[in-house]
C-alpha cells in the first residue's frame, strides 16, 4: 500500500482515441499514482448509448476487485455515464468508488440557494437520462444540461478515431458552455460529466466566469482526504 499519498485505480473503456494531458487516460494528468484497468469489450458508444447495468455489472465489478487487490485507495472510471453502476460497484468493494464527475453536482446544489442551478456539460445530452441524474442524487429540476453532439470532439470519441483536433475541441467546448450559460443565467457553476473534457476546463472557466468542476477536481478532493488520513492514521478506508 502506498503510504506517501493516494493511489487511485481507474476503470477504463477499451478505446484508442488520443489521450491528451487532462484526460482521464493520460497518467500525466494526475499528481498521484494511478493504476489503469481496461474493461474488455467496452466502447464509448456501448456505455453512453446502451449501458445496461445488469449486462455490464459483472465485468466492471471484476475489474474493480482486481484494482482493490492491487492496493488502490479509491476507484474511479473512464466514463461519467457509469454513474449507473455506482451503487453496484460500491457494494462490491471496500474502497471508495467515484464512478462519475456527476456526484459533485449533488454536493454543489446543497450549498446553493434554491433559485440557483448547476450546468452540466455532457458528452451526449440525449443519452443523459433522469436515471443517470437519480443515480448521482441530482434533482433534475436544478440542473441544465447541454451536450457536445455534432462536434468533432464527439465524433472522435464516439467513432474511436486516432486523431483529435485539440484546438477545435477547445473552441467547441467554449461555444457550448457559453450557449448554456446564456440560456440559463441562474447557473452558479458547471460540472463536466465527460472524463475527456478536463483538458478544456480552464478555457471554459475563462469564457463563462463560472467555477468548473470535473473529474480532476473530484479525484483531487478524494486524494487530499486520503493523503490526510494516511498521515494521521496510517491507513485507508478499509
Amino acid at each position: 500500500m502506498n503510504r506517501s499519498g493516494a493511489r487511485v485505480g481507474i476503470l477504463m473503456l477499451q478505446t484508442r482515441f488520443p489521450r491528451i494531458v487532462g484526460d482521464v487516460g493520460n497518467a500525466e494528468t494526475w499528481p498521484f499514482p494511478v493504476v489503469y484497468r481496461i474493461v474488455e469489450g467496452t466502447s464509448a458508444e456501448a456505455i453512453v448509448r446502451r449501458l445496461d447495468p445488469s449486462r455490464w455489472e459483472a465485468p466492471f465489478v471484476r475489474a474493480a476487485r482486481e484494482l482493490e487487490a492491487l492496493g488502490v485507495d479509491c476507484i474511479a472510471t473512464g466514463c461519467g455515464f457509469l454513474i449507473l453502476l455506482q451503487d453496484r460497484l460500491q457494494a462490491a468493494v471496500r474502497v471508495p468508488v467515484l464512478s462519475s464527475s456527476l456526484v459533485q453536482a449533488g454536493w454543489l446544489l446543497a450549498l446553493l440557494p434554491s433559485d440557483r442551478k448547476i450546468g452540466v456539460l455532457t458528452f451526449e445530452a440525449a443519452s443523459l437520462t433522469t436515471a443517470h441524474l437519480a443515480a448521482a442524487r441530482i434533482d433534475p429540476a436544478r440542473v441544465a444540461v447541454r451536450g457536445l453532439e455534432g462536434t468533432a470532439f464527439h465524433r472522435t470519441i464516439l467513432e474511436d478515431r486516432l486523431e483529435l483536433d485539440v484546438d477545435r475541441a477547445r473552441r467547441d467546448h467554449v461555444r457550448v458552455a457559453r450557449e448554456l450559460v446564456a440560456e440559463h443565467p441562474e447557473l452558479a457553476a458547471l460540472v463536466l460529466e465527460c472524463t475527456n473534457m478536463p483538458p478544456y476546463t480552464a478555457a471554459i472557466r475563462e469564457a463563462t466566469g463560472l467555477p468548473v468542476f470535473d473529474l480532476t477536481t473530484l479525484l483531487g478532493w478524494a486524494a487530499g482526504a486520503l493523503v490526510q488520513e494516511h498521515q494521521l492514521a496510517g491507513g485507508s478506508f478499509h
